[in-house]
């Protein structure tokens, strides 16, 4: 290992399909499979479809600012490093533990998840016990080396993908009539998304689901997390940026439609997940074991994503000098252990929440965590709107950008309301309130300890010169 003073860069050893399947694995995890069932419940079938829509422009916008900073400005631990430039340094250091806080909680949400997962087929053993079998194997898969982690989750994400073509074929055959439902009741058609009228509970669910909706489509900007490891990233980042973007609508919305028109909002939930309510359903023997199965390995390789993005977070603070050096020391292989095992207490998280009460736990979980990231994109789009401006007041060319943002400046302008419109939400959702709750005295403690820390190390720099 290197010594604390010379902490060792990470390797670029990424390539274009590791980075878009990094993103797709980050996203279609534990926000689709699960949340999906509590945001169907909560604003009916064309409500979910119409926040889903929002969450994908929120994406959109989000990624397009953050594709023009991380092809200037490569490197790991991103975010917070905009921030820090353009935002100032305690708003950067803020970004860098949200988003460290985003994943640790989100590892909780999807060990929890994945414990439910688990007792489809073993009722009797409890959430907890999968808990912590699975927060070894993800710890393994991440501390072996960033090669064979990249690897490994490019072919967890492969799966997925294949995952959601399959279930979108065989959704809407079942919704068609050309697969007969279990029961023999007739093919739903679009009767579920109308039955309840377009919006059963008004428009004010919409917008208390929105953090919800934006935690399932939170992922995406583990390009920006990756691109110091990346091999090219002025050419790999656009590209991966716009294969992820179109293939998230078209997965999410796709998927987003088929289970609202095949599920009942009175039946949806998070103790199961929607995909398997679904193949319960439908006359295909053992489906609903094998999406089980699927979905399973799916949150895994969130998971596994997850755990990766907090402890770059880390490295990168510490790498900035505003942790100790302890968290930037990597192995011989290039991975950062110490950073990697502190962010596995969100593995623990979960062992305590599944434990207390899962169902409950898992939608608090969920909500802190998406208001974590939603802070993050409300930085990123503000960091690209400053860092414009900045470019273009020094006199130097936009054709100088080798990835730019399209209509500068309604793109981070409109992305920044609208993440703030979503956190806004959360007050008027009571099982969801607690993510303002934690989220905001997190943010004002996290200013306060930059303060604080700024200040001790000035006084260390000038005591040896008063001696």
């Amino acid at each position: 290992m290197q010594t604390p003073s010379t902490p060792a860069p990470l390797k670029r050893t990424m390539k274009a399909r590791h980075l878009v399947m990094l993103s797709l694995g980050g996203v279609i995890g534990t926000g689709l499979f699960f949340n999906t069932g509590y945001i169907i419940s909560t604003t009916g079938a064309a409500g979910t479809l119409l926040a889903y829509l929002i969450g994908a422009l929120v994406v959109w916008l989000v990624m397009q600012c953050l594709g023009e900073l991380s092809v200037a400005m490569p490197e790991t631990g991103a975010f917070h490093v905009y921030a820090n430039r353009y935002l100032g340094p305690a708003t950067g250091y803020t970004v860098a533990w949200l988003y460290w806080l985003t994943w640790t909680v989100a590892l909780g949400s999807s060990f929890t998840a994945a414990g439910f997962c688990m007792q489809y087929w073993f009722p009797q053993i409890p959430v907890w016990i999968w808990c912590l079998v699975f927060c070894v194997l993800i710890f393994v898969l991440n501390v072996v080396s960033t090669r064979f982690f990249a690897e490994s989750e490019f072919w967890f994400s492969l799966l997925k993908v294949f995952t959601i073509v399959l279930f979108l074929i065989l959704g809407v055959a079942a919704m068609t009539g050309l697969l007969p439902m279990h029961d023999g009741t007739p093919a739903p058609g679009l009767h579920n998304i109308t039955s309840q009228g377009w919006f059963p509970h008004g428009g004010l669910p919409i917008l208390m689901t929105m953090v919800a909706v934006n935690f399932a489509f939170s992922g995406t900007e583990l390009i920006g997390i990756a691109a110091g490891e990346t091999e090219s990233p002025h050419k790999v980042i656009p590209i991966a940026i716009r294969t992820t973007v179109v293939r998230l609508i078209i997965f999410f919305i796709g998927t987003v439609f088929v289970l609202a028109a095949l599920i009942p909002m009175q039946q949806a939930g998070v103790e199961k997940s929607p995909f398997v309510l679904v193949f319960e359903k439908v006359g295909i023997p053992y489906a609903a074991g094998f999406f089980n199965l699927v979905i399973l390995t799916a949150i895994l390789s969130a998971a596994n994503s997850g755990l990766y993005a907090s402890g770059r977070m880390l490295w990168s603070l510490a790498n900035q000098n505003t942790l100790p050096q302890c968290f930037a020391r990597v192995t011989k292989r290039g991975v950062p252990l110490t950073a990697l095992s502190v962010s596995m207490l969100g593995g623990i998280l979960a062992l305590a929440s599944s434990v207390i009460a899962p169902d409950t736990v898992f939608v608090a979980l969920s909500a802190i965590s998406g208001f974590a990231v939603v802070a993050v994109w409300l930085s990123i789009c503000a960091s690209h709107y400053v860092f414009r401006r900045r470019h273009l007041q020094q006199g130097k060319s936009l054709s100088d950008l080798r990835y730019r943002a399209p209509w500068y400046p309604v793109v981070p302008v409109l992305g920044f309301i609208l993440c703030l419109v979503a956190c806004a939400g959360l007050a008027f959702d009571p099982d969801q309130r607690i993510a303002l709750w934690c989220g905001i005295p997190f943010v004002a403690l996290c200013y306060l300890a930059y303060f604080i820390t700024r200040k001790l190390s000035r006084a260390n720099v000038t005591q040896p010169q008063e001696q």
